[in-house]
C-alpha cells in the first residue's frame, strides 16, 4: 500500500527543524503571495481611483475573508484528518476525505454567490456601505464574487498539496495568482480606466487560475491524495457529510480565524467612522490591507507544523509533536518582531503605497500604523497555537482561544479603549485582544502541563 514514507519528505524520521523550514520557506512565500492579491488592488485602486475606492473595497472586505476562511476551515481539517489516516496507511480513507472536502465546499460557496449577485445592492447596504460609495462597492461586488469558489478551491487544495509533498507546486500556485493579479491590476486600472470594476475583474481571473492549477494538480498530479470519482448515492452522501462536518469541527477555529479579520474590519469601519469620518476609514483601509500579510505568516507557521504535528500525533511520537511546536512558536515570534519592526520603521512608506502622503487620511494611516502594528507578535503567536491544537484534534481549546481573540476581546476593545485613550485607543484594540489572548493560552498551557507533562 502505497504510504506517505514513501514520498519525497519524510514525516516520522527526518530532523524536526529541516523538515519544518522545507515546509515553511515555500508556505510562506506562497501565504505572502495570496496577501499580494489583495494589496496589489489597494495599491492600484489608492494611486488610480483614491482613497474612496479603497474604502469601498475595505467595505466588502468581510464576504471575501468569510469565503476564505470557509475554504481555511475545511481544507485544515481535512488534513488533520488526512494525515492521520496516511500515518495509519489508510490511503484510501485519507484520498476519500480529500474528495468529500472538494466536493462540499464546491456546493457550500456557489449558493451564497447566487445570492449575493441577485441581490448586490441590498447586501453592499448590509455590509454598511454608505449612499456615497454604494456604486463602487456593487461594481467591486459584481465583478470579484463569481470568483468565491475558485479561492475555495485553491484555500483548501494547498493544504492538500502540501500534505502530498509537494509544498513547493503550493507555493506556485499563490506566486501565480499573486502575478498574474498585479499584471492585470495595472492594466485594467490605468490603460483601460476601469476602476474598482477592473481591480475587481483582474482579482477574479487571478483566482481563477490558482484554484484551476491546485484542483488540476488533485485531479492528475497528485503522489497520494488524488481525488476519486465521487459517488452520487444518498448513503454515500450522508457518508460525506458526516466526514466534511467533523473536517468543518476540527476546522472551524480557521473559519474563526478569518471571521476574525472580518470582525475587524466591520466594527473598525464603524468605529474609525464615528471618531475620525470618512478618512479615518480610508486610513484604516490602509492597515486592512497590511493585516492578511500578518495572518498569512501566522498561517504559514501553523500549516507547516500541521502536517508534522498531526501525522506524528497519529503515531504517538509526542517528542516530535513537542520539538515542532517549540520550532514553530518560535518561528512565529521572530517573524512577528521582524515585521512590527517594519512598520515602526517606515509607516510613511507603507502608507505612500497605497495613497498620496498630502492627504488626510495619509496623515492618520502614519500615526496609526505603528500602534496597529504592536499586535503583530501576538496575533503570528496565537494563530500558531491556535494550529497547533487543531493538529492533535483539540478542538474545544483551539476553538475557545479563537473565539477569545475574534470576538471576546477584539470588539469590547474597540468600544472601550477609544474612551479611555482617545484615537490612539482605536489602533491599539487590536493589540490588546491579541496579548490578552495570548495570556490565556500561556495560564492554559502551563496548567496543563502541570497535570499531563506528557502532552504539554
Amino acid at each position: 500500500m502505497e504510504r506517505l514514507e514513501k514520498d519525497s519528505i519524510d514525516l516520522s524520521k527526518v530532523n524536526v527543524f529541516k523538515l519544518f523550514y522545507k515546509y515553511f520557506i515555500p508556505t510562506l512565500l506562497g501565504m505572502l503571495g495570496m496577501s499580494a492579491v489583495t494589496a496589489i488592488d489597494g495599491i492600484c485602486v489608492g494611486h488610480g481611483v483614491g482613497s474612496d475606492g479603497i474604502a469601498a473595497i475595505n467595505i466588502y472586505v468581510p464576504v471575501f475573508t468569510i469565503a476564505t476562511g470557509l475554504g481555511l476551515m475545511i481544507g485544515a481539517g481535512c488534513s488533520v484528518v488526512a494525515s492521520i489516516h496516511l500515518s495509519r496507511g489508510k490511503v484510501k480513507a485519507a484520498r476519500l476525505n480529500v474528495t468529500q472536502a472538494m466536493a462540499i465546499a464546491t456546493v457550500a460557496t456557489l449558493v451564497p454567490t447566487v445570492a449575493i449577485m441577485s441581490m448586490p445592492e441590498q447586501t453592499a447596504l448590509a455590509l454598511g456601505s454608505s449612499a456615497h460609495l454604494l456604486p463602487l462597492v456593487v461594481d467591486y461586488l459584481l465583478w470579484f464574487t463569481p470568483a468565491l469558489v475558485f479561492q475555495a478551491w485553491e484555500a483548501i487544495a494547498l493544504f492538500i498539496i502540501r500534505l502530498d509533498g509537494s509544498p513547493k507546486y503550493a507555493m506556485s500556485c499563490s506566486l501565480v495568482t499573486a502575478v498574474a493579479n498585479a499584471v492585470l491590476d495595472v492594466i485594467f486600472i490605468f490603460p483601460l480606466g476601469w476602476g474598482v470594476m477592473g481591480a475587481a475583474f483582474a482579482t477574479a481571473i487571478s483566482l481563477a487560475l490558482g484554484g484551476l492549477m491546485a484542483m488540476g494538480y488533485l485531479l492528475f498530479g497528485a503522489r497520494t491524495l488524488r481525488l476519486l470519482s465521487p459517488k452520487l448515492s444518498r448513503r454515500s452522501l450522508m457518508y460525506s457529510l458526516r466526514n466534511v462536518g467533523y473536517q468543518c469541527h476540527i476546522g472551524s477555529p480557521g473559519l474563526v480565524g478569518e471571521l476574525t479579520l472580518a470582525v475587524l474590519t466591520f466594527v473598525g469601519n464603524f468605529v474609525f467612522m464615528r471618531h475620525l469620518g470618512d478618512d479615518g476609514v480610508g486610513a484604516f483601509g490602509i492597515a486592512c490591507y497590511y493585516t492578511p500579510f500578518i495572518f498569512m505568516v501566522g498561517n504559514a507557521t501553523a500549516q507547516s507544523a500541521q502536517p508534522i504535528i498531526s501525522y506524528n500525533f497519529g503515531m504517538g511520537l509526542w517528542t516530535r509533536v513537542r520539538q515542532t511546536l517549540r520550532v514553530a512558536i518560535a518561528t512565529a515570534v521572530a517573524c512577528g518582531l521582524v515585521v512590527t519592526g517594519v512598520f515602526a520603521a517606515a509607516p510613511q512608506l507603507l502608507t505612500g503605497l497605497f495613497i498620496s502622503l498630502d492627504t488626510n487620511a495619509a496623515r492618520i494611516a502614519v500615526g496609526g500604523l505603528p500602534l496597529f502594528a504592536m499586535a503583530f507578535v501576538f496575533y503570528v503567536v496565537n494563530l500558531t497555537c491556535i494550529g497547533y491544537f487543531q493538529s492533535v484534534e483539540r478542538v474545544k481549546p483551539a476553538m475557545t482561544f479563537a473565539l477569545l481573540r475574534g470576538f471576546v476581546y477584539l470588539v469590547p476593545s474597540f468600544l472601550i479603549l477609544p474612551g479611555i485613550m482617545g484615537n490612539a485607543g482605536i489602533w491599539l484594540s487590536l493589540a490588546m485582544s491579541e496579548m490578552l489572548t495570548t495570556l490565556s493560552i500561556a495560564v492554559f498551557m502551563a496548567t496543563r502541563h502541570r497535570r499531563s507533562p506528557v502532552r504539554a
